[in-house]
């Protein structure tokens, strides 16, 4: 078991060896982390942008069908999604006032505050924010967001973290370059992602720090 999770965290080093080992099934395989990943609050750890990048870098090679690929990995970002969303909904707001067990508390009360904050585009921008990713959709459910809503922003989502980081790996996941320095990359793609989301709630409290020093002053 232990072998496994570390081949998992190391998927850039360990995907030729379950492609040439696994062939055709190595598509249930990406399948069923994907949607482990994005539908069960339990295991945020799974890799997912470094997946599926490596995934299309693989894909380029002939080793896998970009085409059937994406679309395998769209139906599970999805319906993981779906399935942790549901799952938030029966839970309910329990989790906010009991330490339930497997459940990360304190990483699912900062994805609460992050969602309340950003709404419903917490679930697009969530989906290239590592844990956050995995606890969205489940707040989601928690806070009996309406299903239509969130199935608009969770295909949404779906399509442009599937579809961009999958196509990204297809035409540059072979280059020496970005092969040698592929964790340096994924790191420099989460900052340009989480740091212009930092900035924009700096300024709002800026803001709002000005309107009511305005206020005392009146």
């Amino acid at each position: 078991m232990l072998e496994f999770l570390n081949m998992l965290i190391h998927i850039d080093q360990t995907l030729g060896v379950w492609v040439a080992q696994y062939g055709a099934w190595i598509y249930l395989i990406l399948f069923l982390i994907i949607f482990a990943e994005t539908g069960l609050v339990v295991v945020p750890f799974l890799p997912g942008d470094s997946l599926l990048f490596i995934a299309g870098a693989f894909a380029a090679t002939g080793s896998m069908h970009p085409g059937l690929l994406i679309a395998l990995l769209l139906v599970a970002a999805v319906t993981g999604n779906t399935v942790n969303y549901f799952v938030g909904r029966y839970i309910g707001p329990r989790v906010f006032s009991q330490n339930i067990r497997f459940l990360d508390r304190e990483a699912l009360l900062k994805t609460h505050t992050f969602y309340e904050k950003h709404g419903g585009k917490t679930l697009i921008i969530a989906r290239f924010l590592p844990i956050v990713r995995t606890f969205a959709p489940f707040v989601a459910g928690v806070g009996y967001m309406t299903f239509a809503r969130f199935q608009f922003f969770n295909v949404v989502g779906a399509v442009l973290w599937v579809v961009l980081l999958v196509l990204a790996g297809y035409f540059f996941g072979n280059l020496p370059l970005v092969r040698e320095h592929l964790n340096t990359i994924v790191l420099v793609g989460l900052a340009a992602a989480i740091v212009p989301l930092l900035l924009g709630a700096l300024w709002k409290g800026l803001r709002h720090f000005r309107n009511r020093s305005a206020g005392v002053e009146q």
